[in-house]
Formats: C-alpha cells, structure tokens, sequence
C-alpha cells in the first residue's frame, strides 16, 4: 500500500538499531508496535521475537495487522480466493456510494470494481456469520480485499480525495490476491485502542512507537478503508463520503507533548523507540526532554527521499529529503 508514514523503507535501519540498543537475543521478548500502520515493523520482528503485541485505533489497520501479525498458522484459501475473484458483481453501498454511476457520483472507484467490492465484501461477511470460515481465515480474506481494493482506488495518494478522471490503474479490474503472512511458532496479540489506553494495560520487554508527525488525521485519509473493513451502513458526508473518524491528540500541537508524555510514564518496557521527523509537531529537543526525564536517552538519524504523491491521473512523485529520527530510552522501572 501507498501509506503515509509507512516504515517499509527504513525497516533495515530500524531493526539494526533496535537489536544493537538492546543488545540482546530477542527471541524471549515481547515486542509491541503501539501505532502500527500497516504493520511493517511488527512484520519485521515478528520472525525473531517471542511475541508481537499490535494495536491501532483505525479499523482497517486492526484488519491488516489481525492478518499479518495475528495469524501465525498456515491457511489455504487458494479455492475461497478464486471463487470470490469469480464473483458477479453488487450495486451496494461501495458503489452506491463511493464508485463511478453510481447515486453519489464519487469516483474513488470504477464502476465495475465497486460492485465487485460490495460482492466480495458482502461474502465474505456471509461466510462468517454461517460459521464457514474462522476468524483468521476472515481476516485474511478482508485483508486481502483492503490492499487489493487500494491497488485499483482512483487517488493521488490518499482518500482526502478522488481524481476528476479514472486514470489507467483505476480502469483495471480488481483482482483479489492473498495477503501473505509469516508463520511463527508463537501466538500474537493484536488491539484496536487508543494506544494511551492501551499502554495501561500491556507490558513487554521492546516498545516501538511510531505515532502521528503532523496534523493529518489517518481516519480522515483512509476513511473509505476504514468504510470497507467495517462495511457499516451510514450517511457519508461532504464531497469526499467521509465518515465520523477519531482524531488523535497526536496531531494536535496543543496536545501531542502532554499525550506523549503519558504514554512514556505509563509504559511497562525497558526499551523504548520513537519514530518521528524534522517535519513533526514535537521538536527534536521536545521529545529528548521528555524522554531523559525516565532513564538513558540517545538518538539515532537517518536522511532519506520521502515520496508525496502529485495530485495527477498518473501519480507522479516528488521525493523530498527528510531527516527521521529514532528516538531511544532504556527506561528506569
């Protein structure tokens, strides 16, 4: 996926930074990725640590990271995927609401692929409440249909908006193709909270935090991956469709500091990272103030090309230099 803030460049560094800070075999320890997006970094982990602790607070993203970091068994569902890729297509409320024809005029999607999103989700969904499929198969499946769903989505980048005009991806027809994940020995815990919540009730030995930079509210930008994970019923509002959507104090520069702040206070791990940038609301000297208030502080950096997508049919990229920060505490308890 497209994703803002997206860690599946920097992984390499990260887990180089982590495993050296610890400085100890990881295979007994608990890692928790707090904000875990699309799950990139508990993917990485995932393989070489006892156990993932995963959470979000968007609903897609619980989605995702129920699949890539949940599920730990093997699972065949070569025949589900094929039958749900031969499916005719359903004028629901993806189409209605969200496609090219249909009573909204919103053209996040053609008009083909919208009803083939509203008949997969729609199976899907049928397939659990006959209790044909488990929980893990049914996460798999809408996983799957989530990144699928966005390879075809006709946007710049994000769902803040939709293009004027489908443009050449868009015009291709959704193919459903199995989100893989790795299979461990061990079993995972994934949450969908707020992670200040959450905080209060988990321990572990490695917590990674990976929070909002900026004013960007995720809920706002990926409302209509939230709308097919969910496939709730509700009035959309405005041009764009949006939903109702949580709004992090993390994107508030009134709030993030003091929310921070907390969450470090109230966190049961030893060791501590933040993700963050030179273009975040929290400054540098912000975050390190904070953390030397509860053990050993350091800092990593890196400087790499970040990508904003054009507002264009053909998604052109700017690359834009950006100075990431990998913040470290080794916390007193």
């Amino acid at each position: 996926m497209n994703y803002i803030g997206s860690k599946h460049k920097l992984s390499s560094f990260l887990k180089k930074s982590i495993v050296d800070a610890v400085d100890k075999d990881l295979t007994n320890l608990v890692f928790c990725d707090l904000f875990a997006g699309t799950g990139i970094v508990g993917r990485t982990f995932k393989p070489f640590v006892k156990q993932i602790i995963a959470n979000d607070v968007e609903h897609y993203s619980y989605v995702l990271n129920r699949n890539y970091i949940g599920n730990h068994k093997a699972l065949n569902v070569e025949n589900r995927i094929d039958f749900l890729n031969n499916l005719e297509g359903i004028k629901g409320f993806i189409f209605h609401n969200y496609s090219e024809n249909g009573n909204s005029k919103r053209l996040y999607f053609s008009s083909s692929n919208g009803q083939k999103i509203d008949a997969i989700r729609q199976q899907i969904e049928a397939w659990k409440l006959s209790q044909e499929i488990n929980e893990d198969v049914y996460y798999l499946l809408v996983a799957s249909l989530i990144e699928s769903a966005d390879k075809v989505a006709n946007t710049a980048s994000v769902y803040g908006a939709y293009l004027k005009k489908l443009k050449n991806t868009a015009q291709k027809s959704l193919i459903l193709k199995v989100a893989d994940f790795s299979v461990t020995a061990n079993s995972h815990q994934v949450f969908n909270e707020d992670g200040n919540e959450l905080i209060q009730k988990i321990k572990g030995d490695i917590l990674y935090l990976d929070p909002p930079y900026n004013a960007r509210q995720y809920g706002s930008n990926y409302h209509l991956l939230n709308t097919i994970s969910n496939y709730d019923t509700f009035q959309p509002k405005g041009k764009t469709g949006l939903r109702d959507y949580y709004k992090s104090s993390y994107c508030r520069k009134n709030e993030v500091e003091n929310s921070f702040e907390n969450l470090i206070k109230n966190a049961n791990f030893k060791h501590i990272f933040l993700s963050y940038n030179n273009e975040g609301l929290m400054t540098e000297k912000g975050v390190r103030d904070i953390l030397s208030r509860y053990g050993n502080y350091s800092l990593k950096t890196i400087d790499y090309q970040r990508f904003k997508a054009d507002k264009t049919e053909n998604r052109n990229h700017k690359a834009t230099s950006t100075v990431e920060y990998l913040h470290i505490l080794e916390k007193e308890l």
